[in-house]
């Protein structure tokens, strides 16, 4: 049986934890901090539970650079990145309203004249931007829906994010919100940086996989949001940093009924989730646990500044690899080429494939293989990913491909 120190796990999400971490989370669960409880017993309405949620929403704002004059606030959930589709929606879509209300001194008729001509917009980049393009269609219906560009267009297959000056953005006036997901696990397409055509705009962006992998402008978004499974922790929690003033500027459930547009779970309600300090509900602290430790580690090595120079010169380890081998072929447009997953193919097909699966395996380069909506193969470069790891990985695919020659 293998141990942990013969294996590269590759895979897109649960991903690898640090050996560090996950030793003192083990000990953390039979006796916590000598509690004599287990930390996956205690209460999470404990002291003890309020400071791992506190100190882990300030590790979080310390590596994002969140600004500390109270304008974002950080949040713990759950229900992953899918959640935050909906939950997303119905608090910047509630703040809009509200602040239509406000503009038009309460009167209702102008906001239902007002959302004749809004839309939320959406850009359709990859499989979780489609997804959530469509639970804002499934929740809000088509007329209230912009798809402001959707990468599939000229190739009928995702892989390429088209050109901003072809993206049909609704007018600022008429904007609830714009919509996009920074990288696509699924599909190997990451943003190389802020749209330059989101300026000014309410922006929510999903994270998922690209999250403390290097720095962000948080004041360019109003919400963004992560499952911690790739980056920041295990499966079961989801972080949120939203502006404060849109927990303010919310309307009531009776406003949201008069004008026919859906009302949030509560669950889904960030103020709730806020004003409970993001202990509404038994949140699961293990795994907030967990992505405080993960975010100390990151600290300890410098922060986003140095990780993402890190993530970049792995991403180059392999990219560089798999374009001069000769047998391979990267499926996303070099321009947008994800750090994260990276996706290919092999010259020969599926059987091929598997055999190079299969080699890998047997040195313990494993979770290499693509999603089951595309196949393929895909290299999950997270930030537990060591730089040997990538090395030893590069060697086997030069190996490879020099074997099928």
């Amino acid at each position: 049986m293998p141990s942990r120190e013969n294996i590269c796990y590759f895979g897109a999400g649960p991903a690898a934890l640090p050996h560090s971490v996950l030793e003192s989370a083990s000990a953390a669960i039979l006796n916590h901090e000598n509690s004599g409880i287990g930390l996956i017993e205690q209460s999470h309405r404990s002291a003890s539970s309020a400071a791992i949620v506190n100190s882990a929403c300030s590790n979080l704002e310390a590596l994002l650079s969140v600004p500390n004059d109270g304008s974002y606030t950080t949040l713990w959930t759950q229900g992953g990145g899918t959640t935050q589709f909906s939950a997303a929606l119905y608090n910047l879509l509630g703040y809009w309203v509200q602040k239509t209300l406000d503009a038009n001194n309460g009167d209702l008729e102008a906001v239902k004249k007002a959302l004749a001509t809004a839309k939320a917009e959406y850009l359709v980049t990859g499989s979780w931007s489609k997804k959530a393009s469509e639970e804002a269609k499934r929740l809000l219906g088509d007329d209230l829906v912009n798809i402001a560009t959707d990468a599939r267009a000229a190739t009928k297959n995702f892989g390429a994010i088209p050109a901003e000056e072809t993206w049909s953005l609704t007018p600022k006036g008429d904007s609830i919100y714009s919509y996009y997901c920074d990288n696509e696990t699924v599909d190997g397409v990451e943003f190389p940086s802020f749209p330059a055509a989101l300026e000014g705009r309410l922006v929510a962006c999903d994270m998922s996989s690209n999250i403390l992998s290097r720095r962000v402008d948080v004041t360019k978004y109003a919400v963004l949001f992560a499952g911690a499974q790739k980056n920041v922790g295990g499966t079961g929690v989801t972080l949120v940093v939203v502006r404060t003033d849109i927990l303010k500027s919310q309307p009531s459930a009776d406003t949201l009924r008069k004008l026919g547009l859906p009302i949030p779970p509560v669950m889904c309600h960030y103020p709730t989730l806020a004003f409970a300090s993001s202990l509404y509900n038994t949140l699961p602290i293990f795994e907030v646990y967990i992505c405080r430790e993960v975010m100390n580690g990151i600290l300890s090595r410098g922060g986003l500044e140095v990780q993402e120079k890190v993530a970049g010169e792995k991403a180059q380890i392999l990219y560089s690899t798999l374009d001069e081998a000769g047998i391979y072929k990267v499926v996303p447009d070099k321009k947008v080429r994800s750090r994260m997953n990276i996706c290919f193919r092999i010259e020969g097909g599926e059987e091929v494939e598997k055999a190079f699966l299969k080699g890998a395996e047997s040195l313990g380069l494993m979770g290499l293989k693509g999603h089951r909506s595309v196949g393929g193969l895909r290299i999950s470069n997270y930030n537990s990913i060591s730089k040997e790891a990538a090395e030893k990985l590069a060697e086997w695919i030069r190996q490879f491909a020099a074997e099928r020659k």
